[in-house]
């Protein structure tokens, strides 16, 4: 299971203005995660369209159509219940099927 962990990275810099060409500034800045944001899980129950658009071979339109299948439907039971939602496929549901979750 993945985390969001924030990463932090050094970067040395020579500071010009500075006497000695010796001295140098210890940057600390935030770096990006690697891939936590596309490996987090997202609940079908209450993702919005935007949310959903992050599960790999959702695009604005399907994920429109979830919303509006679950709206007038309600709650999904299982990860398998999208199979209901036209244009959801085997191959979506096993492409993130660790992503899923219904809650």
């Amino acid at each position: 299971m993945w985390a969001l962990v924030p990463i932090l990275a050094l970067t040395l810099v020579t500071v010009p203005s500075s006497p000695s060409p010796a001295v140098a500034a210890i940057v600390l800045s935030e770096a990006t995660p690697v891939a936590a944001t596309d490996e987090a899980k997202i609940n079908i129950n209450t993702a919005d369209v935007k949310e959903l658009m992050k599960l790999s071979g959702v695009g604005r339109n399907l994920a429109e159509k979830i919303v509006q299948y679950r709206d007038a439907h309600g709650p999904f039971k299982k990860a398998g219940d999208l199979r209901k939602v036209e244009g959801v496929a085997d191959g979506l549901l096993e492409k993130n099927r660790t992503r899923i979750v219904v809650k």
